[in-house]
């Protein structure tokens, strides 16, 4: 009997899973993944690598060997190092997908995040050093972000962008995805090799939500499903648009939306909910390897999940509004935080990689 992992595959999700270390590629349990459980992706954010590189001795003859290196160049070099085995552990995946999927994800550094022109310069420098072409550079969808994005893709680089909360913001992003397509295509440059996803994050909206209602209140823990099917209401509007349709016609992908943060944060919530009410065609759902696990052993499939749904998540999204939830102030408040945490990750991981410089001086 099919078990729920092989059938949202089947429905339209690309599986990912959201994790990377250097432990799982040596102990091989990623193409364990990829073989037994419809994996056929990964994501990496800095707080996946901070956990990786700081509580692992497999980094340690690395980083010695490069201490006259910056902690930054050391870094980048682990971690460079860790997405491009990656990457080639899914080609076969990337090849049978259409290159759509076998795709490993990398951000470029979160202190960034406001920062146009370093965004662009480290996104290049990145795909440069990883050198595969199913790499995937991570871009906050941040308002510097945006250029960024445009202007990556317009260079031929595939783009994950991260850190969407609010459904404005995604409809910004998928302009922003048009632009750096177009400008490719008013280059006379190919635009069939180019991949994006566009990250849109699901269970910290209800956990700062949820914070903000009664505990009777029947709203709790339906925000961050309504809201992420009125963004892929926006997907859908997007690929059905006179304008996206004529870069389709010259063999553009469509950028699909990628459930992220769907980890279950509250114990009395059912631990599949972020990915079996997240099911639709041309959608990735990428999850930390407990929710994988959870899914697989007792996820309950009912087919599309979202498109018999746009009604009532407006409904769900108006009556929040009713009650005084300010959904646009909570979301960029969250986009704050998201980057926040991301650089504070960031520096735990420069803290980790000095500490065992030091420890070797």
């Amino acid at each position: 009997m099919a078990n729920a992992l092989e059938l949202i595959s089947r429905a339209g999700v690309a599986v990912w899973l959201d994790d990377l270390s250097r432990q799982r590629l040596k102990e091989k349990s990623l193409e364990k993944l990829i073989s037994q459980d419809y994996v056929v992706g990964v994501t990496t954010n800095p707080s996946i690598f901070a956990a990786a590189i700081g509580n692992s001795e497999l980094y340690h003859e690395d980083i010695l060997n490069n201490q006259n290196l910056s902690v930054e160049d050391i870094i980048t070099k682990l971690t460079t190092d860790d997405v491009r085995n990656a990457c080639d552990l899914f080609e076969k995946t990337y090849l049978a997908t259409g290159k759509s999927d076998g795709r490993v994800s990398i951000e470029v550094d979160p202190r960034f995040a406001r920062d146009t022109d370093k965004t662009i310069s480290q996104g290049k420098q990145l795909w440069q050093i990883i050198d595969r072409p199913n790499l995937l550079i991570k871009v906050p969808a941040t308002v510097e972000g945006l250029p960024a994005i445009s202007e990556l893709i317009a260079q031929g680089i595939s783009v994950n962008v991260t850190l969407i909360f609010s459904v404005a913001r995604y409809k910004q992003v998928l302009a922003a995805y048009a632009e750096g397509i177009s400008r490719r295509i008013n280059s006379n440059k190919s635009v069939s090799d180019i991949h994006s996803v566009a990250s849109f994050f699901i269970s910290r909206i209800d956990t700062a939500i949820d914070a903000k209602l009664p505990a009777e209140s029947e709203l709790r823990g339906c925000a961050a499903i309504a809201n992420a099917v009125m963004a892929y209401q926006a997907f859908l509007s997007f690929q059905n648009s006179n304008e996206w349709q004529a870069m389709a016609n010259v063999g553009a992908n469509i950028q699909r939306p990628l459930w992220a943060s769907t980890g279950v944060k509250d114990p009395t919530y059912d631990s599949t909910r972020y990915v079996m009410q997240l099911v639709a065609k041309h959608t990735v759902n990428t999850m930390p390897e407990s929710t994988l696990n959870v899914v697989k052993k007792s996820g309950v499939f009912n087919g599309d999940t979202i498109t018999p749904n746009f009604s009532m998540s407006k409904s769900k999204i108006a009556k929040l509004a009713l009650s005084g939830i300010d959904i646009n102030k909570i979301t960029y408040d969250l986009e704050l935080d998201g980057v926040a945490k991301f650089e504070s990750s960031w520096l735990e991981l420069m803290k980790s990689v000095h500490r065992i410089v030091l420890g070797n001086a």
